[in-house]
């Protein structure tokens, strides 16, 4: 939503409320050097003028970089050639590095503000004990699409293989997400294991391929906000800023359903500024703190004491708060076996080279 005159307001509040307590709200904790923390997180997914506040809080100075996918996050991992502090992955991916032990469990003495996270959002079935993560948004997956160039409602995934649409058509850049719009599309369930049914999502996704513009991630928001594509699936929050931009764009969920993902706050195995990394876990769980996220960006706030702060109009959008009856019609994915993970690997080769 990009309410600038709310993320003044609220920043005000914050530099007198900060749990870290500093030396209160006439001077700047930034003059004290307390080090670094390398966060690490989606694209278009952060007020980044939360960054500067957490330092004028803290005095520790956050170093951000981007990912464009939960498979690139996993790679840059597992590779050992970055060293992060906090990520922020998806629920299936945060199962995957649980059980592979790439993320340290967390100290909550440190992190006080969890207390603001809903019940609702504590021990979800990728961390059922609760001590790898913390909430940070969820929301859903639809169809993003340019009512000045499509004039019906594309209310199934079908218009993603519309010919009608050929070379005005984007499709998601990633496995996990493409290969399971194709299985939706099916009637298969996203966490499906049967090969079969995976080779066939992809048999599909081949068949998609020539109408195909552009595969992309964060990609997307210059191409429909400036009219050079038609139709894209892409994440609800996403969609209601590129809307903000561009009022020609609307967003659908396929009645064949979708994806419901949950992001969450974590830590990367050996991180070498724990401690930062949960202090700045904790003043992301500041209600003031969520409120202005999510009021940036779009996603489903998992504090009700953040929603209260929310502008009206994202407090009150059908796209961010979805009614029970889509929300009843999705899937969570969670972690494959690994011989299902190879098969999406090479299967995904197989459609990137045919």
């Amino acid at each position: 939503m990009k309410k600038k005159v709310f993320a003044l307001v609220l920043s005000l509040v914050m530099l007198c409320t900060t749990v870290l307590a500093l030396t209160g709200c006439g001077s700047s904790g930034g003059d004290a050097d307390k080090g670094v923390v390398n966060v690490y997180n989606w694209g278009e997914y952060i007020d980044e003028d939360l960054l500067d506040e957490f330092t004028a809080q803290t005095g520790i100075t956050v170093h951000y970089a981007t990912f464009s996918d939960n498979e690139s996050l996993y790679s840059i991992l597992s590779s050992g050639s970055a060293d992060y502090d906090v990520i922020i992955p998806s629920d299936y991916m945060i199962s995957r590095m649980i059980a592979e032990d790439m993320l340290e469990e967390l100290d909550f003495d440190n992190i006080p503000n969890y207390e603001n996270i809903d019940e609702a959002y504590r021990g979800l079935e990728f961390d059922p004990d609760n001590r790898y993560s913390v909430a940070y948004t969820w929301g859903t997956v639809g169809i993003i699409y340019n009512t000045t160039m499509l004039d019906y409602v594309p209310d199934s995934w079908s218009v993603l293989w519309d010919e009608g649409l050929s070379g005005q058509i984007l499709m998601f850049d990633n496995s996990r997400d493409a290969i399971g719009i194709a299985l939706k599309y099916l009637g298969y369930s996203q966490n499906t294991t049967d090969p079969a049914q995976i080779t066939e999502a992809v048999d599909l996704l081949i068949q998609q391929k020539p109408l195909v513009q552009s595969y992309v991630m964060d990609q997307i928001f210059d191409k429909l906000e400036g009219g050079e594509a038609a139709v894209g699936p892409y994440y609800a929050g996403d969609a209601i800023t590129m809307i903000d931009e561009n009022p020609d764009l609307a967003f659908a969920v396929p009645k064949e359903g979708t994806n419901l993902f949950v992001d969450a706050m974590c830590i990367p195995k050996g991180a070498s500024n724990k401690a930062n990394a949960e202090a700045f876990i904790n003043f992301m769980c500041q209600p003031e703190v969520m409120a202005q996220n999510l009021d940036y960006i779009g996603y489903y706030c998992p504090s009700s004491a953040a929603r209260e702060l929310l502008d009206d109009e994202l407090k009150n959008s059908p796209i961010a708060y979805p009614d029970e009856a889509l929300l009843a019609n999705t899937d969570t994915f969670i972690n494959l076996p690994q011989e299902t993970l190879d098969l999406y690997d090479s299967e995904w080769v197989r459609l990137m080279t045919s």
